[in-house]
């Protein structure tokens, strides 16, 4: 019995393989945007809470916006202070955006007592909102792409963004045309399936879906290799088995 499941399971990951090179080949020859997002050129706004974030969760959508040509920033909301490792991670987050694509220029790193890097701390929405808001405008930015309410990893300062986001989109203060779309959180499981979790983000709602070739997973891992200070055992696991190394589902407000 053991060994049938072991050929199951080795079945299963072959036909995951195969899938995805399906998927890239159909992604390489799309000539059309996906579901709603804005076109070639379009300034797009990433806005996470910590250095590592980018690479962690959004390498994917990062990776996938690139290949619609979309000139892509990052706001990041702390420096990743919490075992003062501060100005370490913020010279990683540029090695990691740089990795990813996207030059030091279009990189924001706010460090404020407002927002510390700490789980154990809200921060407030209105505060947020407002700081968000003052970047989407001075970067005539036409979409702002966040967590959602779950932050991926339950992490209160990534559910302070999506706070922050919806905040602004629900009262209307967001620029004409300029559109948030949220990253979806998932459960533990399809958290680390990898790539066997790509039948399920195919069959399950979403406004865009983003899944990464084999070159460009590389490309993601290479991004979170950036980030020493962070590659403890437990991360270097998620490295290898998180699905959002390589998919990305995402929702619009």
């Amino acid at each position: 019995m053991e060994v049938v499941g072991l050929l199951l399971c080795l079945a299963a990951v072959v036909l995951a393989w195969g899938f995805l090179w399906v998927w890239d080949s159909w992604e390489r020859m799309k000539s059309l945007e996906q579901a709603g997002l804005p076109g070639a050129g379009s300034r797009t706004l990433l806005v996470t809470a910590h250095p590592d974030d980018e690479a962690m969760f959004f390498a994917p959508t990062v990776l996938g916006l690139a290949r619609l040509r979309h000139q892509v920033s990052l706001l990041c909301f702390s420096s990743g202070n919490y075992y003062n490792q501060g100005e370490i991670r913020k010279k990683e987050l540029l090695q990691s955006c740089d990795v990813l694509g996207i030059p030091p220029s279009n990189v924001m790193i706010i460090d404020n007592r407002d927002f510390p890097d700490d789980p154990g701390v809200r921060w407030d929405t209105e505060r947020v909102a407002d700081v968000l808001l003052r970047h989407v405008e001075a970067g005539r930015v036409n979409l702002v792409v966040t967590f959602d309410a779950g932050g991926v990893s339950g992490h209160s300062n990534h559910a302070a963004l999506y706070a922050a986001a919806r905040t602004l989109h629900a009262e209307g203060k967001l620029p004409k045309g300029c559109s948030v779309l949220t990253l979806q959180s998932v459960n533990l499981l399809r958290k680390y399936l990898s790539l066997l979790d790509l039948p399920c983000s195919l069959l399950l709602a979403r406004d865009a879906l983003f899944v990464l070739s084999r070159r460009e997973v590389a490309q993601a891992q290479k991004a979170m290799s950036c980030h020493r200070s962070q590659l403890l055992w437990f991360r270097r696991l998620y490295v290898l088995f998180s699905r959002y190394m390589r998919i990305n589902s995402l929702h619009f407000l």
